[in-house]
């Protein structure tokens, strides 16, 4: 009878632990959407809770955006642990589509170092560019990442104006390999399509350099 409770308590805490798992609609809203295994390998748990001040708008894991809403940086917040650091960043895997990805990842953003949420405090790898979609190109899925660092890291990175376009084929997976930032443990994305603000932002990319 101890026995068979046992059994039976095991198999109950292990339905449990994998309703739970199951239940993070960050990581059910990013393997529904290929962003895993587009993107990532392995979804992150936490949503980011990310809002656009100029325009009022707030991210909410894939609902469709315009690129006029996403123009200026966005403010983020994410559950944090007292004295740890944080990488975050923005890339585009569907450049320039989804159908036709050649130049996957765009990136769009990449701040590391920073502590708790102050993203200010960090050191930009790459300044904020929101979503630029080509004209005929369907949605964009925009996805945001935060890695917890093991401790402060030397980033060994070309620094990338907002008016660099010079963005492409960059690999997030690779990236959090090569500074052992191990997996994301927040997430969230949106989708953009095309409209008339995207060559007033293309017109901004002066420095190739």
């Amino acid at each position: 009878m101890v026995l068979r409770v046992t059994v039976v308590s095991s198999v109950a805490l292990a339905l449990v632990v994998a309703h739970a798992r199951a239940a993070s609609p960050t990581r059910e809203a990013f393997e529904r959407n290929d962003i895993v295994p587009d993107l990532i390998a392995s979804a992150p748990e936490q949503t980011i809770k990310i809002t656009y001040p100029e325009s009022g708008v707030e991210v909410s894991l894939g609902n469709e955006l315009t690129p006029t809403q996403v123009r200026a940086r966005p403010q983020l917040c994410w559950d944090v642990e007292p004295d740890a650091l944080y990488t975050l960043l923005m890339a585009d895997p569907d450049a320039p589509s989804r159908s036709n990805p050649e130049m996957r990842s765009w990136k769009h953003w990449v701040v590391g170092n920073v502590p708790a949420l102050d993203v200010d405090a960090g050191d930009v790898l790459a300044d904020y560019v929101g979503s630029g979609p080509p004209q005929g190109t369907g949605l964009h899925r925009y996805v945001f990442l935060v890695y917890k660092q093991p401790q402060r890291v030397t980033f060994n990175e070309t620094v990338l104006s907002s008016r660099n376009p010079n963005r492409g084929k960059w690999n997030p997976a690779q990236f959090a390999s090569q500074y052992e930032l191990g997996n994301p443990i927040a997430g969230n994305f949106y989708q953009a399509q095309y409209d008339d603000s995207v060559p007033e932002l293309y017109a901004t990319f002066t420095d190739t350099t």
